[in-house]
């Protein structure tokens, strides 16, 4: 079993920043892919980035593409998600992800852990 908890999230003006953290318990995850999505009210949970435990596989949802930066630190079993110029459009309950196979790494079908979210709200 893996826990994941997420943290770092706010409110925050547009056009600031946002770093969230996902910190990783019960089992390594150097392997795994590591992924955010993120959930707005009324709406379907959305891909925003994974990335598998290399780097070498890097992958971003377009309307965060040039904003948004993933990474993660294996040795402290956890993933980060770096957020610039943060839009209204960027509010939602943020969730890390963990999975055991790079099959489906844009879907929320490809993961098999998911931390409880944390709230980023972008004012105007």
């Amino acid at each position: 079993q893996v826990q994941l908890v997420e943290s770092g999230g706010g409110l925050v003006q547009a056009g600031g920043s946002l770093r969230l953290s996902c910190a990783a318990s019960g089992r390594t995850v150097s392997s795994y892919y590591m992924g955010w999505f993120r959930q707005a009210p009324g709406k379907e949970r959305d891909f925003v980035a994974a990335r598998n435990w290399s780097g070498r596989n890097t992958y971003y949802a377009d309307s965060v593409k040039g904003r948004f930066t993933i990474s993660r630190d294996n040795a402290k079993n956890t993933v980060y998600l770096q957020m610039n110029s943060l839009k209204p459009e960027d509010t939602a309950v943020y969730y890390c992800a963990a999975g055991l196979t790079s099959l489906r790494p844009t879907s929320v079908l490809g993961y098999e852990y998911w931390g409880q979210g944390t709230q980023v709200s972008v004012s105007s």
